[in-house]
């Protein structure tokens, strides 16, 4: 026997829709303007609406760092780290390798100045960073080498031999 199927009333309700006025362009402009001026704070004064610093965008907080931009790139025989540093030296460069730990620190101190006849110009430019970077598996500590040529700073951080055989291809099989 079938059993008897019990229907269930369903109610409905109608409710007026709230009607939400649209904001005028000139409203939208200006909550638009405060926005950009509440973002443009005392920590952001060298770098006011949130222009970029050695290619990363500088977040609007009281401990924003400054780091470069990096690449890491993996092949057969070695890892290799590069890093924009536009404007340095190598003597403004620190390395370290510490409990498997490579660090990048640099500091830039540039003064401009320029008297003429009719104006004088003072400039002044600083800022640091730090980056860390925790080494992989299998890279051999003692041969790390780091070159810095035309504002790249490029490290190469060799495989050990056992590191380099332990990559094997595994082949694909249809299902």
């Amino acid at each position: 026997m079938a059993d008897k199927l019990t229907k269930l009333p369903i109610k409905s309700e109608r409710k007026p829709v709230a009607v939400t006025p649209q904001p005028s362009t000139f409203e939208s402009l200006r909550r638009e303007v405060d926005r950009i001026f509440d973002e443009f704070h005392t920590t952001a004064w060298r770098f006011p609406f949130g222009r970029s610093i050695f290619g990363l965008e500088v977040p609007h907080s009281a401990a924003w760092q400054i780091a470069p931009a990096t690449d890491m790139v993996e092949n057969d025989k070695e890892f290799e780290i590069s890093a924009e540093l536009p404007g340095m030296d190598e003597k403004d460069i620190e390395i370290k390798l510490s409990n498997n730990t490579l660090s990048i620190k640099g500091e830039k101190n540039e003064e401009k100045e320029e008297r003429e006849k009719d104006y004088y110009l003072s400039e002044r430019r600083y800022g640091s960073f730090h980056r860390t970077f925790q080494l992989p598996e299998g890279v051999d500590a003692d041969k790390i080498e780091a070159t810095f040529s035309k504002g790249v700073l490029r490290l190469k951080l060799p495989k050990t031999a056992q590191a380099q055989k332990t990559n094997k291809k595994i082949a694909i099989k249809p299902a």
